[in-house]
Order: structure tokens, then sequence, then C-alpha cells
């Protein structure tokens, strides 16, 4: 499985719409649906939103696991 399913799924499964994903990432509907639809390659910043705003993984957002727990914190 490929970030892009991924993404799509984790954000239907907690009931978000494009929109509402959107702006936690602080970009517009647009660019976000393009990042679902693989037109555009998610950023790193917005990977990282991404996990915390679903409590999983890096791992498992780009398919690298099929475990979506989050590791051990680690200081910043």
């Amino acid at each position: 499985m490929n970030y892009i399913k991924r993404i799509r799924d984790l954000r239907e499964d907690a009931d978000l719409t494009q929109l509402d994903v959107a702006e936690v990432l602080g970009t517009s509907q647009t660019m976000y649906a393009r990042y679902e639809r693989g037109a555009n390659e998610l950023p790193i910043r917005h990977l990282i939103a991404l996990c915390h705003l679903y409590n999983v993984s890096a791992d498992y957002i780009l398919g690298l696991t099929d475990d979506p727990a989050p590791g051990p914190e680690t200081p910043q």
C-alpha cells in the first residue's frame, strides 16, 4: 500500500474532509487533494503533521509497516 491510499483511508476513517486536513496542514484543500491523488509529493513537514493528527508512525503512512503505532517519543 502506498502513502496516497493510506492518507485517504486515514482521513476517511477519522471522518474528516480534505478541507479539515488541509487546515491542520496550513495548506489549501486543492493542494491536499493533489497529495491524495499523487499529483504532488507530500512534504516532510506535512507527513509529520499527519502522524500527529492520526497518532500513527511515518512508517505506517509510507506503507513500510502495517503497524500504525507510533514509536517512542524522541527529544527535540
